[in-house]
C-alpha cells in the first residue's frame, strides 16, 4: 500500500495536534479550586455557658463563629445536649440565636 503527499500530510497534521492536546496540560496546567461552601461557619465544640452582651440572657448552648463577617452567635439549647431538647413537646424545638459579640477579622491583614 502506497501513501501519497495528501494522506501523509492528513497523517503529520493529525499527530502533531494530538501531541498539542497530550502536551498542554504538562505546560499550562490548570489549578486545582475547591467548590466554596455558601456560608463558612466554625461550630465550636462542645457546649457553653452564653451570656448576652446586655446580661439580660445567659443560657447553655452553641457557639458559632461566622468566618466572613466575624460575628459570633449563641445557639441556646437549654440543656447540656449539643441540640435543643424539649422533652414536653412532641415537635423538633428551633433555637434562635443571639448575637454574642464579633471578633475583627479585617485587623488581621493589617
Amino acid at each position: 500500500m502506497r501513501f501519497d503527499t495528501y494522506t501523509r500530510t492528513v497523517l503529520t497534521v493529525i499527530a502533531v495536534a494530538l501531541v498539542a492536546i497530550a502536551l498542554r496540560p504538562l505546560i499550562h496546567p490548570t489549578p486545582a479550586a475547591a467548590q466554596a461552601t455558601s456560608q463558612d461557619l466554625y461550630i465550636e465544640p462542645g457546649v457553653y455557658l452564653l451570656r448576652s452582651p446586655d446580661a439580660m440572657k445567659q443560657q447553655l448552648g452553641k457557639v458559632v463563629v461566622d468566618m466572613h463577617t466575624g460575628n459570633i452567635w449563641g445557639f441556646p439549647t437549654a440543656s447540656d445536649t449539643p441540640y435543643p431538647v424539649i422533652v414536653s413537646g412532641s415537635t423538633p424545638p428551633t433555637s434562635e440565636p443571639f448575637l454574642l459579640g464579633r471578633f475583627d477579622l479585617d485587623a488581621v491583614h493589617k
